[in-house]
């Protein structure tokens, strides 16, 4: 695997070389002071650059940066629609383990790009026509306080969709449930998770993608319930995952609504906590509840 020296030497190299690109930046992982370097971290690159036409229509320009694994080229997908207005990118996976997810930017955006992230840093800039950037810092990915109208929100959302898990469980639809309970309980839960870290450090910092640095932030029983609610393909435990999710939302959520001065929904808590047991135990026959 190439070094961060090797990668580093490489992209300002070709840049510099191209009379097309004005100016390099770097973002993500990389510049976050609060981050722990390993070697998987993508180089999260963008060369603001003229003629952007030029690039997008020669398909061999980034062989340069090394032999591929694989790339994804979003811009250009069917599946995937732009949304990157103009902008195109090239995610690059090669052979060495190394990872490029790079973004073209007309430099008549330039303005645009350095209001977008506060981890920018400017690697090279040709023309002198960029403003010095302040330290990065991940402040825009901070966990935010939530207001008593979205507290309020999370908790209909998560105890509503309880019972969408329920039903799909009755009527043997694991993939039905399953899909409900990971896609729409669990996200309700990460957030309200995340929210009572961020009371603990007086929301000072993010807990990352996917919610991956909470671990650092839990106690050791809560993390195991909360690994406890990914299931095994059974019905049992789907189950047992929904119940021990509502479980931790509840036991997390008195504390956000304690600590914010909140209310929180016992009464449709309580409700759909009998609903469910309810239908657990539905026969597979039954015509009514």
């Amino acid at each position: 695997m190439r070094s961060e020296q090797e990668m580093m030497e490489l992209i300002l190299h070709v840049a510099r070389q191209d009379e097309r690109v004005r100016a390099v930046g770097i973002n993500g992982s990389r510049t976050n002071p609060n981050v722990l370097k390993d070697m998987f971290q993508d180089y999260d690159i963008v060369y603001l650059v003229t003629d952007i036409d030029s690039f997008i229509q020669d398909p061999h320009w980034i062989d340069v940066f090394g032999e591929r694994l694989i790339m994804q080229m979003p811009e250009a997908m069917s599946m995937f629609p732009p949304d990157l207005g103009g902008w195109f990118s090239y995610l690059m996976q090669f052979e060495d383990g190394t990872r490029i997810d790079m973004i073209l930017i007309p430099i008549e955006d330039k303005n645009k790009y350095l209001q977008d992230d506060k981890l920018t840093v400017i690697l090279l800039d040709k023309d002198q026509a960029l403003p010095e950037l302040p330290s990065p810092t991940d402040e825009d990915y901070w966990v935010k306080r939530p207001s008593a109208a979205y507290f309020a929100d999370c908790c209909n959302e998560f105890w509503w969709v309880c019972t969408y898990v329920a039903k799909g469980l009755w009527r043997q639809e694991i993939l039905f449930a399953q899909e409900h309970l990971h896609s729409i309980v669990r996200p309700m839960l990460m957030k309200m998770l995340s929210w009572k870290v961020g009371i603990e450090t007086d929301f000072s910092l993010s807990v990352g993608k996917c919610g991956k640095y909470l671990k650092a932030y839990m106690t050791d029983g809560a993390w195991n319930k909360l690994m406890a609610t990914y299931p095994n393909g059974t019905y049992d435990g789907v189950w047992n995952a929904l119940f021990t999710m509502c479980g931790l939302f509840r036991e997390t959520a008195l504390f956000v609504a304690d600590r914010l001065g909140f209310e929180y929904p016992m009464e449709d808590d309580r409700k759909v906590t009998a609903y469910l047991e309810r239908v657990r135990q539905l026969p597979a026959d039954a015509t009514t509840m």
